[in-house]
């Protein structure tokens, strides 16, 4: 295939040593169709569940365990963000579980792959909840996916535990049911914004950003930040679902052309602009940052990528290091990242919800513990949680990818280049 030319508005080549965010590059997903099949005939799992609820108990609450499910990207391009977070929630239950549970109950998590696909994830989602009778959802990866659970889980009061998202539209106090964990894109793209313009004076601003939830959330994040400060992009591009190769910086349309992995359209788009300028890039922590690092290669050296956990080596912290031993416990062949950290967080946070609410566990009062704890420790990290506010931590890093293809945490952009 030829070199695929990079087309750039006319006032881009004055962008010399200016910025451009890179965000909301993953890939998107369609919008729901009709349900996917899945396995026919009942589990025991949910043979169970069926005859708990029958006798008036709580669904997924057995006498020796709970039971947790999870409709995630096990294949397809968000396959590595969905294997990971799975990691680390498996690696907290394992630890909690070897301990002796959680008021003598272990806890077990039922996976079900939904390809990032918002149809896939309705049907697993009611799936898990009607037939499978879990106890509660944790880890749904994605914008999209997350948009098509969310309201299956809602109409239930089943908890929806720590997505693996910024949306906005699950930080709505009135999602009474939803645990968010980590900060919102929105966050992340002021984190951005106020790096740029005030460590390194930028004042014009572009943004690359994939063409469906997830990008526009990403997009409406840097325009909100940028109209604070009295600025607006001075370019945007999108590119659609599915593009790699063809992926192109101008006001023309991309076409053609497929990839395997999320952080596929990233290193594409990096490679392209430098072609022609030397821009400054920045991307949300959704991007899949170890699979982008190795992807890049000596290309990455300089690019920045906002995170909602700390760098997952940094076992000075507490949580980290504990988060450490567990995944070597674990998988021994696991290697520490930012989406496991993040699932073993999430995996904690379940865990601090079961151990508030007491042996008589229900929904309601997993949900009402973690909402009236004030703050939740999880080994020196705090979530905080209240009424009207369900996000625990507004915490976010920055990052950079050193000359090592290794990231390391910033206080202000400039000089790691």
């Amino acid at each position: 295939m030829g070199k695929v030319r990079t087309f750039l508005p006319r006032f881009f080549p004055i962008l010399l040593g200016a910025a451009l965010i890179v965000l909301g590059l993953m890939m998107g997903c369609q919008d729901q169709g009709e349900e996917a099949s899945s396995a026919a005939g009942e589990s025991a799992g949910a043979a169970q569940s069926r005859a708990a609820m029958e006798d008036g108990g709580v669904p997924g609450v057995f006498e020796d365990r709970i039971l947790f499910g999870q409709s995630a990207a096990f294949s397809g391009p968000a396959e590595e963000l969905g294997t990971q977070m799975m990691i680390g929630i498996q690696a907290a239950f394992q630890e909690r579980n070897q301990a002796g549970g959680v008021h003598g109950r272990q806890l077990s998590l039922m996976t079900m792959d939904d390809f990032y696909e918002p149809d896939s994830a309705f049907a697993n989602t009611r799936r898990l909840i009607n037939r499978e009778g879990v106890f509660a959802l944790i880890g749904e990866v994605g914008t999209p996916t997350s948009r098509s659970a969310s309201p299956l889980a809602n109409a239930e009061g089943v908890p929806f535990i720590a997505p693996f998202t910024g949306a906005e539209f699950l930080r709505d106090p009135s999602l009474d049911n939803v645990v968010n964990l980590r900060a919102s894109y929105y966050q992340e793209t002021e984190e951005m914004v106020a790096r740029l313009t005030e460590d390194l004076g930028v004042s014009r601003i572009a943004v690359l950003y994939q063409n469906d939830s997830y990008g526009q959330a990403g997009l409406e994040g840097a325009r909100r930040a940028l109209e604070r400060r009295g600025l607006t992009p001075v370019a945007s591009w999108y590119y659609q679902r599915g593009q790699d190769r063809g992926v192109q910086l101008g006001p023309g349309r991309a076409g053609g052309g497929h990839h395997d992995r999320a952080y596929a359209p990233v290193a594409r788009a990096i490679a392209l602009a430098c072609e022609d300028i030397d821009p400054v890039f920045m991307a949300v922590s959704f991007v899949g940052s170890n699979a982008l690092a190795a992807e890049l290669g000596p290309d990455g050296t300089g690019v920045y990528v906002t995170q909602v956990v700390p760098l997952p080596e940094d076992t000075a912290i507490p949580a980290v290091a504990a988060y450490h031993t567990a995944l070597k416990n674990y998988d021994a062949d696991a290697a520490p990242g930012f989406v496991s950290l993040e699932g073993y967080l999430a995996g904690r946070l379940a865990i601090a919800g079961l151990e508030l609410c007491g042996p008589d566990v229900s929904r309601e009062c997993f949900l009402n513990a973690i909402r009236n704890a004030g703050t939740i420790n999880i080994e020196g990290m705090g979530l905080q949680y209240a009424a009207g506010d369900n996000q625990g931590s507004d915490a976010v890093y920055v990052t950079v990818i050193d000359s090592y293809g290794e990231y390391q945490q910033v206080t202000k952009l400039g000089g790691e280049r």
